[in-house]
């Protein structure tokens, strides 16, 4: 999990919309004692649509987001943008049973795992 404490190579990854940016350079507001630092290392898509950062809002794994209303989904989108003109993208939030995908430079498809699952 990478939440920024000892351990985790003191980065701190966080999903969004099922997109996982490096907000390591956001440390104080996501590392461990920040105010978002509950997000760190999950998918933080529900705790910021519902604008709540209560321990049990906020998802380790995947979240289809699916009972949210639409009012919520944009609010998160608008997070998305956010994150997406600040941070650094580095992977993709893999649904329970889905198999990781990695891109290389050739058009042959390589089936090493994905290292940026967040659990």
């Amino acid at each position: 999990m990478y939440d920024g404490r000892r351990g985790t190579d003191g980065r701190i990854l966080i999903a969004v919309n099922g997109r996982i940016f490096d907000v390591s350079k956001g440390r104080k507001h996501y590392g461990p004692g920040g105010p978002y630092g509950v997000f760190a290392g999950r998918d933080a898509s529900r705790g910021l649509g519902t604008f709540s950062v209560k321990e049990d809002v906020i998802k380790n794994h995947y979240d289809d987001l699916s009972d949210l209303t639409s009012k919520q989904m944009e609010s998160i989108h608008e997070w998305e943008l956010q994150f997406m003109e600040k941070y650094k993208l580095v992977g993709r939030l893999l649904k329970d049973g889905e198999e990781p995908t990695e891109y290389t430079d050739t058009e042959e498809e390589s089936n090493t795992p994905n290292k940026n699952k967040l659990d």
